[in-house]
């Protein structure tokens, strides 16, 4: 049994992460095992940025969004220089395993570690792009989904007034989910995710038939890696001739309050990695798949690419 660990947040932030972390270090305590929190993610540990932590200091955390630990990008962590600094510093201070909240990248970082060191990692998916194989759920996805319904829901209400065409960016370099699920969820009339190609003619032809029929208005989400919100609704405007305005949601979709959904979860992940680690686990990440707690291979889940469900994509055209 482990008697010392720590926990960072890594990566992009994501609204449930101070939740997760507060679960993990109060789980922890409980067993009656030292925590360290380390701040501003691998560059913190790299500097040295690290704390002994109560249970005071994660009180009154659970809804705030961000992360009460920082995060930052790293590149000296991307050396084997680099993670062996890493793990030198967590051994002086007796750190016998870490638990990384984070996305893709920081969980691959935490897989090389874990490879090269031997030190024990468990890992939480952390990201709002939902975009971690092996789970369908990972920590803030709720909460940036329901930021751009709500997006949606205010943008359809100018487009109603004016007969637009609003043509509305959201996060989603690699992945499309987020897009593809608010976009189901805020009844958008066309969808465009990276894992699916579409035909740009096509769809304005399509809009200008659906004008002449009397259509009012037409909201159409696009995830920022199948191509830029901004240069498509141009297009759009001038193929179709219709009034277009174009949206781009930024970072705001990180942000705010995290969902009970994100609270609860990433609280239920928070408990049962720290109890995993502390009994010795490693090289394991904590996710939700079918509605329960599963547990994947941490090297099978940075070194495999999730795939959209065809169910959501099969939804979106027939709703369509």
């Amino acid at each position: 049994m482990l008697k010392s660990i720590a926990v960072m947040t890594s990566g992009g932030d994501s609204p449930g992460m101070n939740a997760c972390a507060r679960a993990v270090v109060r789980t922890a305590l409980y067993e009656g095992v030292d925590v360290w929190g380390i701040r501003s993610g691998y560059h913190g540990l790299l500097e040295e940025d690290m704390f002994k932590m109560e249970r005071k200091d994660v009180s009154d955390i659970i809804q705030r969004g961000g992360t009460f630990l920082g995060t930052a990008r790293c590149k000296r962590w991307k050396t084997p220089e680099g993670r062996r600094l890493g793990y030198e510093n967590l051994k002086k201070r007796g750190i016998e395993g870490l638990v990384v909240i984070g996305g893709d990248g920081s969980l691959r970082g935490a897989s090389l570690l874990s490879k090269e060191t031997g030190m024990p990692i468990v890992g939480l998916p952390g990201t709002i792009d939902n975009d971690v194989w092996g789970m369908d759920y990972t920590i803030g996805c709720d909460t940036a989904a329901n930021t751009i319904v709500d997006a949606i829901n205010k943008l359809r209400d100018t487009a109603s007034a004016h007969r637009r065409v609003i043509v509305l960016e959201v996060m989603g370099r690699q992945c499309g989910w987020l897009a593809l699920v608010s976009g189901i969820s805020g009844g958008a009339e066309y969808i465009l995710i990276p894992e699916e190609e579409y035909d740009l003619d096509e769809i304005c032809k399509d809009m200008a038939e659906a004008y002449k029929k009397g259509k009012r208005y037409i909201l159409m989400v696009v995830a920022e890696g199948a191509g830029s919100g901004t240069e498509i609704g141009k297009y759009v405007a001038e193929k179709t001739k219709l009034d277009t305005r174009v949206s781009v949601l930024g970072h705001i979709q990180r942000g705010g309050s995290p969902s009970v959904i994100d609270r609860v979860r990433a609280s239920q992940l928070g408990e049962k990695a720290a109890l995993a680690i502390i009994s010795g686990m490693s090289d394991i990440v904590f996710g939700f798949a079918k509605g329960h707690v599963v547990a994947i291979d941490l090297h099978d889940a940075v070194n495999n690419k999730k795939k959209i469900d065809p169910d959501y994509m099969h939804l979106a055209k027939v709703l369509f």
